[in-house]
């Protein structure tokens, strides 16, 4: 802690124990479930269904709090009887459930020896069976159609040549020529032998068997740099020869490749060499191995499309629908698409579909439906229960959610989350709570107790406040037209849209004007510092997490350099005015607003130096700050005891500044 006034001080948290006894405290003012108690919460996902539908396997998440870990274990549920069974009970986590082709295996991978292996287990019984033992570990697997092999992606060995530079040198980092690559293998069962299927200077990304199993098809970059992602190509390789060929090579990421029921063509999510892949819709196309003619599928269909399989019912992809998400069935030869719902207010993922394209596993949730696993045939949606994760919060406080809809600055609709206390009253106004996706192109649900690892949005509704989460010009959901609204305008259009939510709140007699604060990660983190410097007469107080203050600094930090290019369609050199025009920082002489800053050490998205400009700036006018810095993350605040730190900060923060409490750990 620097020694500084109270009202100006930088926490620098090393997530180990601080806010510890705090967070294990229940403040008095809330009703509800403690932070503890709502990331203790179990959660499902992972969903794989069996070649013939009648068993789905699936993962349940918990909360270890001695090894500070949310650690996984691999349950199976009986299609026909909906119950389930614990398959795997083993030291840290079991993931990536995956049925063999003749129904007789289940492979996952696991960490219980430190490094992501691949397992197996009977499903008549047995103990699990390690079957690789790879270096540096594996990143994800395939059965082959015979279930005699498995192929995987594992990251090539540090060189002998990085190895000597480091033993003489030391760890030195050469930026852009320091690559290790990933690559394909084949692990055979029987000899349990592997052999490397790909070599050359690429990244391995998906891949799929061929239904003969002679080829396997896969999307390589030429680097794992996130920036280098719009280089993605598809090619085939033979598993027997080693010979291999790249199928798609156009500008902008071609991806996840699908092998036709019949192996005579392939299918894939592609930009068809847009150059604003991060905005512009992806869509589905097909090609014929030894064709260069690409077809593409979902031109009509305006959303980015998430390709799940091509089955004898046709290409299965999910896509999102505003504030829902779907499962569709694509006509390959007509280019009708179908829609699969259990109701049209209803968010499903994760789907699973077996090969004949008639029964699907998924997870689904709702406005007041916590998720859980489920499975159902494709064409009725006749949906039945497998987990049972709801149960957890059935005594728990019934909040509500709502979509809303509203006019934003320049007739814009805008559409938007509104969460209400369980005891909420018409007629009263509420303290309101803004809460901000990232993406830009992430999207706001309406679902009970979320796992948003930052922002206890249920504890801001059981303390007497109301929520909303804005789903902002950009977001996914709404169509490309909808999702380019922010290009040239980021933070600028942004703003218009989260102020004149809050004003129509205010308008219908819901929300305290005098009493708004306002919070979001990354994007959401960015226009949260746009809102406390130009924007700052509006607020009490706001919280900026792993937020852009500066979009020079951002370029020049970033792993992921052509978000700007194609966003602001300049570098800073091209165009300066644009990057100051959108950029926090250049309206810090108007900020008065109080704001908690919250950033990873080790983030390579937006790196820290954004935190530290936005955290002196705001120190330089005098306006209540604190920065806490959580050692050995990066972009993302993925444990428990940090998500606890960060939830719990946010907490006292608003309630210091929204109810004028105050409950020690700030002080």
């Amino acid at each position: 802690m620097m020694n500084v006034t109270p009202r100006l001080r930088v926490a620098l948290v090393a997530v180990t124990g601080l806010f510890v006894a705090a967070a294990n405290v229940r403040t008095q003012q809330v009703a509800g479930p403690s932070i503890d108690e709502i990331l203790n919460l179990k959660r499902v996902g992972s969903p794989a269904i069996s070649p013939n539908g009648r068993q789905v396997a699936y993962t349940i998440r918990e909360t270890n709090w001695d090894e500070n870990a949310y650690e996984t274990e691999i349950w199976i549920g009986d299609a026909a009887t909906g119950e389930s069974r614990q398959v795997t009970n083993a030291r840290k986590s079991s993931s990536l459930p995956a049925f063999s082709p003749d129904g007789a295996w289940l492979a996952f991978v696991s960490d219980r020896d430190n490094k992501r292996q691949i397992y197996r287990i009977a499903l008549g019984g047995g103990e699990a069976e390690k079957l690789t033992s790879v270096e540096d570990g594996v990143n994800n697997f395939a059965w082959s159609p015979d279930s005699k092999a498995i192929a995987y992606t594992s990251v090539d060995p540090q060189s002998d040549a990085m190895k000597e530079r480091e033993r003489r040198w030391g760890d030195i980092r050469i930026e852009d020529q320091d690559q290790r690559y990933t690559h394909l293998y084949v692990f055979d069962i029987a000899s349990r032998t592997a052999k490397q299927i790909t070599k050359g200077n690429f990244v391995v990304g998906s891949f799929e068997w061929s239904p003969d199993g002679r080829q396997i098809a896969f999307d390589h970059r030429v680097t794992s740099d996130p920036a280098d992602g719009g280089t993605a190509d598809i090619s085939i390789v033979s598993p027997s020869t080693l010979e291999s060929r790249v199928l798609v090579a156009q500008e902008g990421p071609d991806s996840s490749p699908h092998w036709s029921p019949d192996g005579s063509q392939l299918a894939f999510t592609t930009a068809m060499a847009k150059p604003n892949y991060f905005y512009a819709n992806s869509v589905i196309a097909a090609i014929t191995p030894g064709s260069a003619s690409v077809r593409t599928l979902t031109d009509a269909f305006d959303e980015d499309p998430n390709l799940i399989a091509w089955t004898k019912a046709g290409i299965q992809f999910s896509a999102s629908q505003h504030t829902w998400s779907y499962l569709f069935t694509l006509n390959p030869d007509t280019k009708q698409i179908a829609k699969h719902a259990v109701r049209d207010n209803w968010i499903g993922g994760g789907f699973s579909v077996t090969p004949d394209g008639a029964t699907v596993a998924f997870t689904a949730a709702g406005p007041a439906e916590f998720p859980d696993i489920y499975v159902a045939p494709v064409q009725t949606m006749a949906a039945r229960r497998l987990s049972n994760a709801g149960a957890q919060i059935a005594s728990w406080p019934k909040h509500t959610r709502e979509v809303i809809k509203w006019k934003s600055q320049d007739g814009v609709e805008i559409e938007g989350v509104l969460h209400k206390p369980a005891d909420y009253v018409q007629g009263r106004r509420y303290p309101l709570l803004v809460v901000i996706h990232g993406g830009p192109t992430g999207v706001s649900r309406p679902t009970p107790y979320g796992s948003g690892t930052a922002y206890p949005i249920d504890a801001f509704l059981a303390k007497g406040a109301i929520v909303l989460e804005p789903n902002y010009r950009g977001s996914a959901g709404y169509g490309e037209k909808f999702r380019s609204l922010n290009v040239r305008n980021l933070g600028i259009g942004d703003a218009w849209d989260v102020l004149s939510g809050i004003d129509a709140l205010v308008q219908q007699g819901i929300a305290d004007r005098d009493r708004v604060g306002s919070m979001g990660w990354s994007q959401g983190g960015y226009i949260s510092a746009f809102l406390t410097t130009r924007h700052s007469d509006r607020f009490k107080a706001i919280s900026v997490g792993a937020g852009i203050s500066d979009w020079m600094t951002y370029y020049v930090n970033t792993d992921i350099h052509p978000f700007t290019r194609q966003y602001l369609k300049a570098t800073p050199w091209d165009d300066p005015k644009i990057y100051a025009d959108t950029s926090p920082m250049t309206y810090i002489k108007q900020a008065r607003t109080p704001t908690l800053i919250q950033h990873g050490d080790q983030d390579a998205r937006v790196p820290i130096p954004n935190a530290f400009q936005l955290y002196q700036g705001l120190r330089d006018q005098n306006v209540p700050v604190q920065l806490s810095i959580f050692k050995g993350f990066g972009h993302g605040i993925n444990k428990p005891k940090a998500n606890r730190a960060a939830m719990q900060q946010n907490f006292e923060w608003f309630t210091r500044y929204i109810w004028n409490q105050t409950t020690g750990t700030l002080q």
